[in-house]
Protein backbone atom coordinates (compact mmCIF):
# COMPACT_ATOMS: atom_id res chain seq x y z
CA UNK A 1 0.00 0.00 0.00
CA UNK A 2 1.42 3.20 -0.77
CA UNK A 3 2.25 5.96 1.71
CA UNK A 4 0.58 8.73 1.02
CA UNK A 5 -2.44 7.33 1.00
CA UNK A 6 -2.23 5.57 4.40
CA UNK A 7 -0.16 9.07 5.51
CA UNK A 8 -3.63 10.71 4.48
CA UNK A 9 -5.93 8.33 6.11
CA UNK A 10 -3.71 8.39 9.30
CA UNK A 11 -4.13 12.67 9.05
CA UNK A 12 -7.92 12.60 8.41
CA UNK A 13 -9.04 12.61 12.10
CA UNK A 14 -7.59 15.85 12.71
CA UNK A 15 -8.45 17.62 9.06
CA UNK A 16 -12.27 16.58 9.98
CA UNK A 17 -12.20 17.65 13.20
CA UNK A 18 -10.70 21.42 12.13
CA UNK A 19 -13.26 21.47 9.53
CA UNK A 20 -15.51 21.00 11.87
CA UNK A 21 -14.74 23.12 14.27
CA UNK A 22 -14.53 25.89 11.52
CA UNK A 23 -18.22 25.68 11.59
CA UNK A 24 -20.07 28.70 13.26
CA UNK A 25 -21.64 26.68 16.73
CA UNK A 26 -24.89 28.03 15.12
CA UNK A 27 -24.71 26.21 12.36
CA UNK A 28 -23.47 22.38 13.23
CA UNK A 29 -27.06 21.76 12.81
CA UNK A 30 -27.93 24.16 9.78
CA UNK A 31 -29.14 23.07 6.34
CA UNK A 32 -29.29 24.97 3.02
CA UNK A 33 -32.60 24.75 1.09
CA UNK A 34 -30.73 23.73 -1.60
CA UNK A 35 -28.49 20.92 -1.60
CA UNK A 36 -27.65 21.49 -5.43
CA UNK A 37 -23.68 20.56 -6.24
CA UNK A 38 -22.98 19.35 -2.77
CA UNK A 39 -20.03 16.97 -3.03
CA UNK A 40 -20.76 14.41 -0.21
CA UNK A 41 -23.62 13.42 1.02
CA UNK A 42 -26.60 15.81 1.96
CA UNK A 43 -25.67 16.23 5.63
CA UNK A 44 -25.13 18.78 8.16
CA UNK A 45 -22.32 19.31 9.70
CA UNK A 46 -22.64 16.75 12.86
CA UNK A 47 -24.42 14.28 10.76
CA UNK A 48 -21.26 14.44 8.53
CA UNK A 49 -19.38 12.91 11.66
CA UNK A 50 -21.16 10.93 12.44
CA UNK A 51 -21.84 9.32 8.62
CA UNK A 52 -17.95 9.10 8.99
CA UNK A 53 -17.59 7.29 12.40
CA UNK A 54 -20.70 4.89 11.40
CA UNK A 55 -18.99 4.11 7.81
CA UNK A 56 -15.42 3.08 9.38
CA UNK A 57 -16.58 1.31 11.54
CA UNK A 58 -20.63 -0.35 10.14
CA UNK A 59 -19.14 -0.27 6.91
CA UNK A 60 -14.62 -0.12 5.95
CA UNK A 61 -14.30 -2.77 9.06
CA UNK A 62 -16.40 -5.22 8.22
CA UNK A 63 -15.72 -4.87 4.53
CA UNK A 64 -11.96 -5.07 5.09
CA UNK A 65 -12.25 -7.55 7.29
CA UNK A 66 -14.69 -9.45 5.24
CA UNK A 67 -12.42 -9.40 1.92
CA UNK A 68 -9.81 -10.71 4.24
CA UNK A 69 -11.45 -13.69 5.22
CA UNK A 70 -13.21 -14.63 2.40
CA UNK A 71 -13.28 -15.94 -1.13
CA UNK A 72 -14.98 -12.69 -3.54
CA UNK A 73 -17.09 -11.31 -1.05
CA UNK A 74 -19.78 -9.16 -1.82
CA UNK A 75 -19.94 -6.35 -0.02
CA UNK A 76 -22.55 -4.34 1.25
CA UNK A 77 -23.19 -0.04 0.54
CA UNK A 78 -25.09 1.28 3.44
CA UNK A 79 -27.99 3.12 3.75
CA UNK A 80 -26.88 7.02 4.62
CA UNK A 81 -30.21 8.33 4.89
CA UNK A 82 -31.47 5.25 7.38
CA UNK A 83 -28.35 5.24 9.38
CA UNK A 84 -29.37 9.42 9.97
CA UNK A 85 -32.81 8.48 11.41
CA UNK A 86 -32.10 5.34 13.55
CA UNK A 87 -29.21 7.04 15.21
CA UNK A 88 -30.57 10.40 15.55
CA UNK A 89 -27.13 11.82 14.20
CA UNK A 90 -28.96 15.06 15.14
CA UNK A 91 -28.71 14.31 18.50
CA UNK A 92 -25.49 13.12 18.55
CA UNK A 93 -22.43 14.72 20.64
CA UNK A 94 -19.46 15.23 18.48
CA UNK A 95 -17.03 14.64 21.05
CA UNK A 96 -18.28 11.30 21.22
CA UNK A 97 -18.49 11.26 17.45
CA UNK A 98 -14.59 12.51 17.23
CA UNK A 99 -13.55 9.89 19.98
CA UNK A 100 -15.15 7.17 18.55
CA UNK A 101 -13.96 7.81 15.45
CA UNK A 102 -10.28 8.29 15.85
CA UNK A 103 -10.25 4.88 18.12
CA UNK A 104 -11.97 3.09 15.02
CA UNK A 105 -9.47 4.75 12.46
CA UNK A 106 -6.39 3.87 14.52
CA UNK A 107 -7.81 0.17 14.48
CA UNK A 108 -8.08 0.26 10.54
CA UNK A 109 -4.35 1.91 10.26
CA UNK A 110 -2.90 -0.66 12.40
CA UNK A 111 -4.88 -3.72 10.12
CA UNK A 112 -3.83 -2.19 7.24
CA UNK A 113 -0.10 -1.69 8.10
CA UNK A 114 0.23 -5.33 9.09
CA UNK A 115 -0.82 -6.58 5.93
CA UNK A 116 1.07 -8.23 3.15
CA UNK A 117 1.19 -7.41 -0.83
CA UNK A 118 -0.89 -10.55 -1.22
CA UNK A 119 -3.98 -9.87 1.01
CA UNK A 120 -3.56 -6.38 -0.77
CA UNK A 121 -4.53 -8.43 -3.88
CA UNK A 122 -7.53 -9.98 -2.21
CA UNK A 123 -10.43 -9.57 -4.28
CA UNK A 124 -14.15 -8.67 -3.21
CA UNK A 125 -17.24 -6.96 -5.23
CA UNK A 126 -18.73 -3.88 -4.24
CA UNK A 127 -22.52 -2.67 -4.39
CA UNK A 128 -22.21 0.40 -6.36
CA UNK A 129 -18.57 0.02 -7.18
CA UNK A 130 -18.08 -3.53 -8.66
CA UNK A 131 -14.91 -5.46 -8.22
CA UNK A 132 -12.16 -4.52 -6.61
CA UNK A 133 -8.97 -5.78 -4.55
CA UNK A 134 -8.48 -4.89 -0.88
CA UNK A 135 -6.30 -1.95 -2.33
CA UNK A 136 -8.77 -0.34 -4.11
CA UNK A 137 -11.03 -0.35 -1.25
CA UNK A 138 -8.34 1.66 0.92
CA UNK A 139 -8.49 3.90 -1.51
CA UNK A 140 -12.02 3.97 -1.91
CA UNK A 141 -12.34 4.86 2.15
CA UNK A 142 -9.52 7.78 1.54
CA UNK A 143 -11.60 8.70 -1.10
CA UNK A 144 -15.00 8.91 1.36
CA UNK A 145 -12.86 10.61 3.84
CA UNK A 146 -11.82 13.23 0.80
CA UNK A 147 -15.49 13.87 -0.11
CA UNK A 148 -16.72 14.56 3.25
CA UNK A 149 -13.95 17.24 4.29
CA UNK A 150 -15.23 18.97 0.35
CA UNK A 151 -18.78 18.35 2.08
CA UNK A 152 -17.92 20.44 5.13
CA UNK A 153 -16.26 23.33 3.07
CA UNK A 154 -19.22 23.25 0.53
CA UNK A 155 -21.87 24.17 3.95
CA UNK A 156 -19.47 26.61 5.09
CA UNK A 157 -19.38 28.06 1.63
CA UNK A 158 -23.23 28.28 2.02
CA UNK A 159 -23.10 29.82 5.22
CA UNK A 160 -21.09 32.75 4.19
CA UNK A 161 -22.95 32.93 1.43
CA UNK A 162 -26.26 33.75 3.09
CA UNK A 163 -27.19 37.52 3.79
CA UNK A 164 -25.09 38.75 7.04
CA UNK A 165 -27.77 39.38 9.88
CA UNK A 166 -28.80 35.02 8.91
CA UNK A 167 -25.00 34.08 9.67
CA UNK A 168 -24.96 36.20 13.11
CA UNK A 169 -27.42 34.24 14.95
Amino acid sequence: MNAITLDSLAAFPHQLEAHYAASPAAFKHWAPPSWDGVPSEALTAIEQVCHVRDIEIDGYHVRLRRTLAEDHPTLASIDTDALVKERDYGASDADAAFEAFRQARVQTLALLRGLNEEQFDRTAYFEGYGALTLRSLVHYLCSHDQQHLAGLQWLLGKIEALPMEERKQ
